[in-house]
């Protein structure tokens, strides 16, 4: 069983679109608040929790209605469709409440462009699962992440070459980032066949072992069994505490940049545009690591690196080629996380409930991102904003002790017998 890397390449333009707008959004949305219109640290990070407290209810319910929908383009291809068209739109009217110094309507716009990105995030990332077996999730997950890399960085780019902070309207580079989405969404529509390749797979599944049973019709238990669950639970913890600590530096990273290292206008990229450089190299090469020790230990591994690294940020108070350097760092211990653990929560579940899954996945990491801005805001506003990395660093070691626990979902690949057979019929 080999992975079809031209296929996942075509899907992962769904991640792309996404990651391209929301790398935009975490930099130049809180900067806009705070140097346009005057708020706060903590009125801005209970702004930017908006989305994810949309996301927390919203990302579930589209995951599981998804689930349930079968229409000529696919399950997950209407939502992606829609969502892309509707906030691109929106978009558009951001920079330009943000010229007008209208906070009303560039409230308003913002709450749509989110209801629009949150309503096919869920079947954007469960369209991976969908078309690709069991086994060869965590190198097709290496694949979506790199699409999703290149998507941020794509982004970052065009932040360092179009925002301005003087006051100009900063129409370019969000129509940037619109390019990209729409561009992005017509490659997928135009080259995968979403029920084809479902169907596909849903075949080469049905023989596979499974915490959760067999994937075919006859074969799938009703119910997770026990111990399963206990993993579940375990897995879903770890993805709030490690988003816990990532997302507090990701949100308040610009402003961090600016006010403790001397970064000014969009320069505050750079550091972020390495960490994206390295974890582009290493997208693939996790995969096949991933595949050969196990999901749980690239994760285990992925961990440690990123909690060295929140640590190392806390002693440096000026840019340098060494702060560069942990932020390669940074970028490949994140990348070994994410590659591994959204395959792990749907290696858990039957293959109908691959939306609800992953709406479970989302709505964990959501929470996190909804409470971690706002308590990290408070603490950056009343204390230090040097309390940054330690707070970071404290909930990055508790997904540590949490992981410890997940006994399920590594992948199990196909028995020798049937890797022999499969090679005699090529």
């Amino acid at each position: 069983m080999k992975l079809n890397y031209k296929r996942t390449f075509f899907v992962g333009f769904a991640f792309l679109s996404i990651c391209a707008f929301w790398e935009m959004y975490d930099g130049i949305v809180p900067k806009m608040l705070d140097g346009t219109f005057g708020l706060g640290e903590t009125a801005v990070g209970v702004i930017m929790a908006i989305d994810n407290v949309l996301a927390l209810f919203f990302l579930p319910i589209v995951g599981a209605l998804s689930d349930k929908v079968n229409t000529r383009i696919g399950r997950r291809m209407p939502f992606i469709l829609v969502g892309t068209l509707v906030s691109s739109v929106f978009i558009l009217i951001l920079p330009i409440a943000e010229h007008m110094k209208n906070l009303a309507l560039f409230m308003t716009a913002l709450g749509i462009v989110l209801l629009a990105m949150a309503s096919y995030r869920s079947p954007a990332v469960a369209l991976m699962p969908d078309v690709t077996p069991k086994p060869l999730r965590s190198k097709a997950n290496a694949v979506i992440n790199l699409m999703g890399t290149l998507g941020g960085v794509y982004s970052l780019a065009m932040t360092l070459l179009l925002y301005k902070e003087d006051g100009r309207l900063n129409l370019p580079v969000f129509a940037s980032v619109i390019f990209i989405m729409i561009l992005s969404v017509a490659f997928l529509m135009l080259i995968i066949n979403e029920n084809k390749l479902r169907e596909e797979v849903y075949s080469e599944e049905y023989e596979l072992p499974s915490d959760s049973g067999k994937t075919g019709e006859d074969g799938e238990k009703k119910e997770m069994p026990r111990d399963v669950k206990r993993s579940f639970a375990f897995i879903l913890a770890s993805i709030f505490l490690w988003f816990f600590a990532y997302n507090a530096v990701k949100t308040a990273f610009s402003r961090y940049a600016d006010k403790v290292w001397g970064y000014g206008d969009g320069t505050y990229t750079l550091p972020l545009m390495v960490a994206m450089g390295a974890a582009l190299i290493s997208y693939i090469p996790i995969g096949m690591i991933s595949s050969k020790i196990g999901r749980k230990k690239t994760i285990i591994g992925g961990i440690v690196m990123i909690t060295l690294t929140y640590l190392s940020g806390f002693f440096f108070t000026k840019p340098s080629i060494l702060l560069n350097l942990v932020f390669a760092f940074t970028g490949i211990a994140w990348a070994a996380i994410n590659v591994n653990s959204y395959p792990m929560v749907v290696e858990m579940c039957k293959s109908s409930d691959t939306g609800k899954y992953t709406g479970y996945y989302y709505t964990f990491s959501m929470s996190a991102q909804i409470i971690t801005p706002i308590v990290s805001g408070f603490l950056l506003e009343n204390i230090d904003y040097k309390v940054l990395f330690p707070y970071a660093v404290i909930f990055s070691l508790g997904s540590l002790c949490t992981m410890f626990f997940v006994k399920h979902g590594d992948s199990r690949p196909p028995s020798p017998a049937k890797e022999k057979a499969e090679q005699l019929t090529e």
